[in-house]
């Protein structure tokens, strides 16, 4: 039982990284209407740009990990929320009228530039670095074996209900939020209206990157370590997290993000850790097959 509780808590932890990554595929697709598959790759990104935003912080002198922390975490974004613009003004605006695939094979292919963009820039060695918040609390102990609770999966489960929060109050209460709503069911009426279509699809892409390079951060924090091939599988995971949630729902995306990362955690604690990415994507496949439109999803939606 407590080795269970052990992988419960790991498995939410690495979920709310997934959940994140998640929202910004459900994001574009509930307004769009395609897949941003170049979302792991800005994932990628802000964990590149937080890793670099630490290191020229420590060598200036800082040394309050707070501090330190809040600043890596305004930069990150900020950076990072200029990459998902970029990315929606050159892969996604200029083909917007085109036909389906056409966004598609863009954002398929601008993944390819940013990953090796990244690693031409970086280098194709993993970045480590070490860990900046340590310590934690024994929940119980029993027969040698101890549930722990660390510190950073404390920071990662209360910065997602925080984030997740704040972005549900932004979608549901104010202009920007009622305008994505808007976009979301009929784009051409909501331009009739007055809605800046333009606008609020550019910044749909800017939150979710926003919002990935918080990802990007925690899976520094948790792991300690990026490399330019981190957004690919882990882009792949938070896209199955998405369809297993139900594309099109924000809280879909976090509960398939729990799932998906609850899924992974025990499937390498109780069988093969080797398998464990096998059993991630075989859900995406089983979804797909059995529950087109996911656990959340609205059976009208039907974009792609």
């Amino acid at each position: 039982m407590d080795y269970f509780a052990q992988q419960l808590i790991n498995g939410i932890a690495l979920g709310s990284i997934y959940g994140l990554i998640a929202i910004g595929y459900t994001m574009v697709y509930g307004i769009v209407g395609m897949i941003n598959f170049a979302h792991g790759d800005i994932f990628m990104i802000g964990g590149f740009i937080a890793l670099i935003s630490f290191l020229v912080l420590v060598s200036i002198g800082l040394t309050a990990v707070p501090v330190i922390l809040l600043l890596v975490l305004v930069v990150s974004m900020a950076v990072t929320a200029l990459y998902g613009w970029t990315v929606e003004r050159i892969a996604y605006r200029p083909l917007r009228h085109s036909f389906r695939l056409a966004p598609m094979l863009s954002a398929i292919g601008m993944s390819f530039v940013l990953s090796n963009y990244a690693q031409v820039s970086q280098g194709a060695r993993i970045k480590s670095v070490a860990p900046i918040i340590t310590g934690g609390y024994t929940l119980s102990e029993r027969d040698g074996f101890a549930v722990q609770l660390s510190n950073i999966q404390i920071f990662i489960v209360v910065s997602t209900v925080v984030l997740l929060a704040i972005f549900s109050w932004l979608v549901a209460r104010t202009r920007l939020g009622r305008d994505m709503r808007a976009c979301e069911q009929d784009q051409t009426m909501a331009a009739l209206l007055g809605v800046d279509v333009d606008r609020t699809i550019s910044m749909t892409f800017v939150i979710g990157a926003a919002l990935a390079s918080v990802a990007g951060l925690m899976y520094l924090l948790y792991y300690g370590v990026v490399d330019f091939f981190m957004g690919f599988v882990a882009g792949i995971k938070a896209f199955t997290a998405a369809v297993l949630g139900g594309i099109g729902s924000l809280p879909g995306a976090m509960l398939g993000g729990l799932a998906i990362g609850l899924i992974e955690t025990f499937w390498g604690g109780y069988f093969s850790s080797e398998y464990k990415d096998v059993a991630a994507f075989s859900i995406l496949i089983v979804v797909l097959i059995f529950l087109p439109t996911g656990l959340l999803g609205r059976p009208e939606i039907e974009k792609v």
